[in-house]
């Protein structure tokens, strides 16, 4: 198949609600399109890891609400994906280990139960890497998730299988989490909107055992920025968008002498003059903040949550790949002393990113290499330069660790792959992000 077979330009949500109350389609003959498409393309990108069996009569119902003008909510009979490590009623929430794909979810977490709520219709759950804390997504309990825009490389991770399905059209949207990059990077690799708000913007509850402390936040990942703005209003209540006055941009190209694409960086460059031609003033410089303290500990963090995942429940742990054994192995052996010397560090980030340096917005590339091959777990080189496993997510986890929101979209292209921007906001800089980004939008915003 070609790019234009996997990457279909389809409707997004907001265009598709318009044609339910105009009565140009119903949710019924849209899951029947969604449920075919996933038939004939989920077995070339493997983006699904579980299907919902209630897909047709949850649609039924919502073509007789919609028939009676009664939809229940702001996303009745719209379509979408949850990522495999989210809790979803009458689903495993297997996040990618053998043994919690057997275990089948009574209830849903707060974010799902909102998206419920609203009439969303849950198609199924998206391929992770074990335990979400990988750049790429495969494991050994459902394979490796493929890029629609070229199904030999990753789409990143680790909500690869959401963005794998949302831009191949097997669903309109899709929830993900984001512990160190991993909505807004895959986001990046496959030309969607993605969101990772800021800790505590989302509510959480009732889900899985967390292994990236608090780091980790529940967003949407949607095909326009309106889109974008519909799924964060439901799952956070959000307030009203402000206007997107003239902004102060500190645009950092690079952190530190960390490598990036030459390419990515062409793509940051006419960034810069759009937002410029926009009357935005672009100020380049450097990050202002040492990141080397978090870093130096920040591979600790998972290790240390999958030894506690592993305590409350052996038989996952057990079930898991030799190298998250080996993980929780490591983090059984860090002290108490030293896990308070790591909160130390997140917490003096926190308090230096307080107030954005006295900026509105942060601008970087959303990742510092493009995607690499489907099964390895990241590039061994960018730009030339051999780095290690978070060479490539260096614009990322900063972040999350200082529990700001931050925003991808897409920017450009270079190789015929997408390339997307991450734009970093203040503490409650959610809605700024969200208006911003409106006026980001080719197709459906006001640029």
């Amino acid at each position: 198949m070609t790019v234009a077979d996997l990457v279909p330009q389809t409707a997004d949500a907001t265009e598709l609600l318009a044609s339910y109350r105009e009565g140009l389609c119903d949710p019924l003959s849209v899951a029947e399109s969604h449920l075919e498409r996933i038939e004939q393309i989920n077995p070339i990108l493997n983006a699904y890891s579980a299907r919902a069996i209630d897909v047709l009569d949850r649609a039924c119902e919502s073509r007789k609400r919609w028939q009676s003008g009664t939809p229940i909510g702001a996303l009745d009979g719209v379509p979408i994906i949850v990522k495999d490590n989210l809790v979803c009623d009458g689903l495993s929430a297997a996040w990618g280990n053998r043994v919690l794909a057997d275990r089948v979810s009574d209830h849903d977490e707060v974010p799902i139960a909102a998206l419920r709520k609203a009439g969303a219709i849950i198609l199924g759950m998206a391929n992770t890497p074990e335990f979400a804390v990988e750049g790429y997504t495969g494991n050994t309990t459902f394979g490796v998730t493929r890029n629609p825009y070229n199904p030999s490389l990753t789409p990143g991770g680790s909500s690869g299988g959401v963005v794998s399905a949302v831009a191949s059209g097997m669903a309109v949207a899709g929830i993900g989490t984001d512990g160190g990059g991993s909505i807004r990077r895959p986001a990046a690799y496959t030309g969607l909107w993605g969101l990772k708000p800021g800790i505590g913007n989302v509510r959480r509850g009732g889900g899985l055992p967390q292994v990236l402390l608090d780091l980790e936040t529940v967003g949407p990942i949607t095909r326009s920025a309106r889109d974008l703005r519909l799924f964060h209003g439901v799952i956070a209540d959000q307030a009203a968008l402000p206007d997107p006055r003239p902004l102060r941009i500190l645009a950092v190209a690079q952190i530190d002498s960390a490598p990036c694409d030459s390419g990515i960086r062409g793509v940051f460059e006419s960034t810069i003059e759009r937002l410029a031609d926009m009357g935005h003033l672009i100020v380049q410089d450097s990050l202002p903040v040492d990141l080397d303290p978090v870093n130096e500990v920040w591979s600790q963090i998972a290790e240390v949550g999958l030894a506690h995942m592993g305590w409350k429940d052996p038989a996952v742990l057990a079930a898991a790949a030799d190298k998250y054994q080996s993980m929780a192995n490591r983090g059984a052996t860090i002290s108490a002393v030293a896990l308070y010397d790591i909160l130390s560090r997140i917490f003096a980030l926190r308090e230096s990113a307080r107030g954005l340096w006295g900026y509105d917005v942060v601008m970087t590339p959303a990742a510092a290499a493009p995607p690499w091959p489907a099964g390895e777990a990241y590039p061994d080189s960018i730009d030339g330069q051999p780095t290690g496993p978070r060479g490539h997510a260096v614009y990322t986890g900063w972040v999350n660790a200082s529990g700001l929101p931050g925003l991808a979209c897409p920017a450009g292209t270079c190789n015929g792959l997408p390339v997307g921007m991450q734009f970093i906001a203040d503490h409650a800089g959610e809605e700024l992000l969200l208006a911003l980004a409106t006026t980001l939008d080719p197709v459906h915003g006001t640029s």
